[in-house]
């Protein structure tokens, strides 16, 4: 009977996704991760390098300039280093319209900018400083997600009920500058916006578990219902807070709805390892199949009203005296605190912790979540 379903699904929509290629997601993000990028620092050469790729598919789309001064580029200030502590440059969003005479817009977005050369205090390799971390996963996928994205809505036959506005934004990694900046200094009306759909590290869909989370499902009251109607393989985890570690959390502070899509970390996550040939292609397709079919189910419908939702603490905002070193599952379904990486030389790998354990107590305090593991890292010292 799963098998009939999803032939059926399929059939139903292959028109519908014929503009969805594996090639091509494969050169966006082979080129944007490639070595001579030099990991795509914000504000450096690099992100110059990569921004001028991703407008020369926008161009090639023939999308709308909706950056400063009838361009595709939106300059931002930005300070380098941990929390904004470093040397003062100038980063980059880029911006590109779809025009289809409608009263609303859909807004999708995606970071291209990555941790440089380990410069900047957020590589999770025991000694970053000179090593290209070059970002394939993240988020040189949900860059190229962005562009065919872009291409689909822009080649399509049918013009949708909504316009578009399409956003690679720099700065997210030392501190979402770059969506912060569009979100204060916005090229379009926000009031005249539908909904934001953000993609960060969407291409290492797990083959076994085929597991995607979505966050800011209770941002407006018909998220939930919608995905749950999408007949999919994908197996997918919700979570209802708007605010999260990507830069969709700009947008819900404006009182935009949100979605934020994300595959899950992984060992590779914020290390030189993270390159080209490890992404999933076929799974990453599959996750913007499923975006594109959510977008024309909502074709139509009356504007997304926003709901103010109960948000989990950043990690980044708080202050912890001791650390781990592991990178925690966001998928998982299972009780416990999964972990997907250990860092090198941190307490967890010298402990003997690996990938695919699951942590479910720490000295007196039971684990259930993340967020409880989150609270219980905030009460241990150094040496204990």
């Amino acid at each position: 009977m799963k098998i009939v379903i999803h032939l059926l699904f399929l059939l139903a929509g292959v028109s519908a996704f014929a503009q969805i290629e594996e090639a091509k997601l494969r050169q966006h993000i082979k080129t944007l991760s490639a070595d001579s990028l030099n990991g795509r620092g914000t504000g450096s050469e690099g992100e110059k390098m990569a921004a001028s790729y991703i407008i020369s598919q926008f161009k090639k789309i023939k999308l709308q300039p909706k950056g400063e001064s009838n361009g595709f580029f939106q300059a931002f200030p930005f300070k380098g280093g941990m929390h904004g502590t470093g040397t003062e440059g100038t980063g980059h969003n880029i911006i590109g319209y779809i025009d289809n005479e409608a009263s609303y817009t859909v807004i999708i977005g995606a970071h291209y900018d990555h941790l440089g050369l380990g410069e900047n205090g957020n590589s999770l390799d025991a000694n970053p400083q000179g090593k290209i971390h070059n970002g394939a996963d993240d988020n040189a996928s949900g860059t190229a997600g962005l562009i065919e994205l872009a291409r689909y809505f822009q080649k399509n036959k049918k013009k949708e009920k909504y316009n578009f506005l399409f956003i690679s934004f720099s700065g997210e990694e030392l501190g979402l500058f770059g969506s912060k900046y569009f979100t204060e200094h916005p090229t379009i009306d926000l009031q005249k916006v539908n909904y934001m759909i953000n993609l960060d590290m969407v291409g290492r869909l797990d083959p076994a578990t085929k597991a995607l989370a979505v966050s800011g499902t209770g941002t407006s009251n018909v998220w939930e219902t919608e995905l749950k109607k999408i007949t999919t393989e994908l197996k997918i985890k919700t979570d209802s807070a708007g605010i999260g570690p990507s830069d969709h959390s700009s947008f819900y502070l404006k009182n935009i709805p949100v979605l934020h899509f994300f595959t899950g970390a992984h060992s590779d996550y914020h290390k030189p390892s993270d390159d080209w040939q490890k992404i999933n292609y076929s799974g990453e397709k599959r996750v913007l199949e499923l975006i594109i079919k959510l977008i024309e189910d909502l074709d139509g419908t009356p504007r997304l009203a926003f709901l103010p939702t109960k948000n989990k603490s950043l990690s980044s905002s708080r202050s912890f005296k001791v650390t781990m070193g592991i990178m925690p599952s966001y998928t998982s379904s299972e009780e416990g605190l999964t972990v997907d990486g250990v860092t090198d030389g941190k307490p967890a790998q010298k402990a003997g912790i690996q990938a695919g354990d699951v942590i479910v107590q720490m000295g007196e305090l039971t684990i259930k979540d993340i967020q409880a593991y989150m609270d219980a890292l905030g009460k241990f010292q150094k040496g204990q």
